[in-house]
């Protein structure tokens, strides 16, 4: 389907776009009447390298996960694009879907991958001061001390 590999995953048919490609993929998409996006998100596969991907596709390490549906021909569509650690972009989708806006700022936000011409690339979730993307695996977790009041009688 529109050049690019394609899985069926629990019944969904599912393209690996390059990232090359994945901009090109959605506004043919867009044209096939998938006009609504649902959700963008990421995945950091630091852990688990043996996750499927289509024959012929390299996983990489990040991969930005895009839903799509056609409402009136009652379709979903799945566009699933791998992205390298050490250049960690991909097109914004917001032209031709405005929805994808916030969910591309919040897997910037919280994975550390940019999104290019995105219209507002600031932080949705987390302070502008914070360092670092939380939801990487490598990512390390620290302890903020919380004192709780002892409860009386237990």
């Amino acid at each position: 389907m529109f050049g690019v590999p394609c899985t069926d995953e629990r019944g969904q048919q599912v393209l690996h776009p390059s990232r090359d490609e994945y901009l090109d993929v959605l506004g043919m998409a867009a044209a096939d009447g998938y006009e609504l996006c649902v959700d963008v998100c990421a995945v950091d596969g630091l852990t688990n390298r043996t996750r499927a991907v289509a024959p012929g596709i390299e996983p990489e390490r990040f991969e930005v996960v895009v839903n799509l549906l056609d409402l009136r021909g009652r379709r979903r569509l799945r566009i699933r694009t791998q992205v390298p650690a050490d250049d960690p972009q991909v097109p914004s989708a917001v032209g031709l879907y405005p929805g994808a806006e916030a969910p591309e700022r919040e897997a910037a936000d919280l994975f550390g991958i940019s999104f290019s011409e995105h219209p507002d690339p600031s932080r949705i979730l987390m302070p502008p001061d914070w360092e670092g993307h939380p939801l990487r695996k490598d990512y390390a977790i620290g302890a903020i001390p919380v004192q709780f009041k002892a409860v009386e009688g237990r």
